[in-house]
This record gives structure tokens, sequence and C-alpha cells, in this order.
């Protein structure tokens, strides 16, 4: 999976790359499709500082791609709040998958089963 990580408003550290990689790179365990992953961090300072920071994940995978945006006072909060929701939507994701392919399948069962023929 490729990782591209940019910064707005705030300077990109060798810790915070290297921390988002690590987030990132561990969705890769629940999905093997992962194509790439596009970050965005943000910092405003206007905003109220509950809502300072920000963090923006792309990931692409086959089908329609995934977005998340997440506001937090922690940039490092944000990347896992961030982080854990797309594990969410991963896990729910596959399971639509393996659902919708039992669901095929017993469908196949029954028309054999049945006789009938398309």
């Amino acid at each position: 999976m490729q990782i591209h990580i940019s910064s707005r408003h705030l300077k990109l550290t060798g810790a915070i790359q290297a921390y988002v990689a690590q987030k990132v790179s561990h969705l890769e365990h629940l999905t093997e499709d992962i194509i790439g992953a596009h970050v965005v961090l943000m910092h405003d300072e206007n905003k109220t500082p509950s809502r300072a920071f920000c963090v923006k994940i792309h990931l692409g995978v086959p089908g329609p791609d995934i977005h998340i945006e997440e506001y937090n006072s922690d940039m490092y909060a944000g990347i896992d709040l961030a982080t854990e929701k797309l594990a969410r939507m991963l896990r729910k994701r596959k399971t639509k998958k393996v659902a919708s392919k039992k669901h095929k399948a017993q469908l196949a069962r029954e028309i054999e089963k049945r006789g009938y023929r398309r």
C-alpha cells in the first residue's frame, strides 16, 4: 500500500510521519484490497480549541473509495480516532461483501434444488 502524507499550516516532522504510517499500515491487516492512502493533516488556529486539528484520510479501494475527516484538540488523538473509524468502515465493507457472496450462493443452491433454469 502506498501512503502519501501532507500537511497544511503544520510542520510535518519525522515522528508525525512515522506515527501516521504505522497507524494507516495497520489497516492493511483488515483487508488486502487497499491500493493507497492519502492523509492530510491540518491545523487551524481560528477554530475552537477542541477542533484545532483536522485529519483527513482517503483510502483507495476497489469500488467506491473511503473518506474520513476527524477534528480534535490533539493531532495524535485525531489520527487515532480517524484510523479507528476507518477500521470500522473496512470491517463493515468486508461483512457486506461476505454476506453478499453467501446470499448469491444460497440462491444458486435453491435454484438448483428446485430444478429451475435461467
